[in-house]
């Protein structure tokens, strides 16, 4: 398997396969989402689009990064969004890096949204599906945030090595993932919105079964999990 990984600035064309990485939170809380019962996820372009879809569909449930805000039910973080009930619901999530990723790769021919938490059910998939090149979006930080590239990484090895120890593989890319700036932003509390456990919650290895895919329904993006 041929791989790439690439900012979301870096990309001057739509790949045939994509992997969009966010950990700290987007595909985090977009996977408790479908965990809580969500049917699926509308990834909006914009707070305004968020808001929008919100308000034609008032039994939609909207989060987005940083504080509450109104027209918004919930924050982006798996922390604060594992006790809510969300069976049958559609959800619209906008975040800062991860949703803007998905989107940039809307007309891939498969898209994968993932985190440590869908790492091997994400590389399972991409074994599955016999994907010769897969360029592995690293959405944070233009492309340098090393939680995102990490598991961008161990996700590409485990499409190439399933018959590992995957948690050995994986001891390496969890270290760089805890180290990184945006960890040590949500242990901080430099962001809001942030629940004290969110970076262990993101973190978890292998937490959910479930693959996450993105086509686009309709004109908008939508991410639906996929049991590879």
């Amino acid at each position: 398997m041929d791989t790439r990984f690439a900012g979301i600035a870096d990309l001057t064309e739509a790949p045939s396969v994509a992997v969009v990485v966010d950990v700290m939170r987007a595909f985090t809380v977009a996977a408790w989402a479908f965990a809580q019962g969500a049917e699926k996820i509308v990834l909006a372009e914009s707070l305004d689009e968020a808001q929008a879809l919100k308000a034609r569909h008032p039994e939609w449930v909207a989060l987005k990064d940083g504080p509450r805000a109104p027209g918004f039910d919930l924050v982006n973080s798996p922390g604060l969004l594992r006790s809510v009930d969300l069976r049958g619901r559609t959800v619209v999530q906008k975040t800062t890096a991860g949703t803007v990723g998905a989107l940039a790769v809307k007309e891939a021919s498969l898209v994968l949204c993932a985190g440590f938490v869908v790492a091997e059910a994400t590389a399972r998939l991409l074994r599955t599906r016999k994907s010769d090149s897969v360029t592995f979006v690293v959405t944070g930080e233009d492309g340098q945030a090393d939680e995102d590239l990490a598991c961008a990484q161990y996700i590409a090895r485990r499409a190439t090595e399933a018959g590992t120890d995957a948690a050995k593989d994986a001891a390496g890319f969890l270290r760089r993932a805890a180290g990184s700036r945006a960890a040590a932003e949500l242990a901080e509390g430099v962001r809001q919105g942030v629940h004290p456990d969110d970076v262990a919650l993101c973190l978890e290895l292998d937490r959910f079964p479930f693959a996450m895919v993105a086509t686009l329904e309709d004109s908008l993006m939508v991410l639906r999990p996929s049991a590879p």
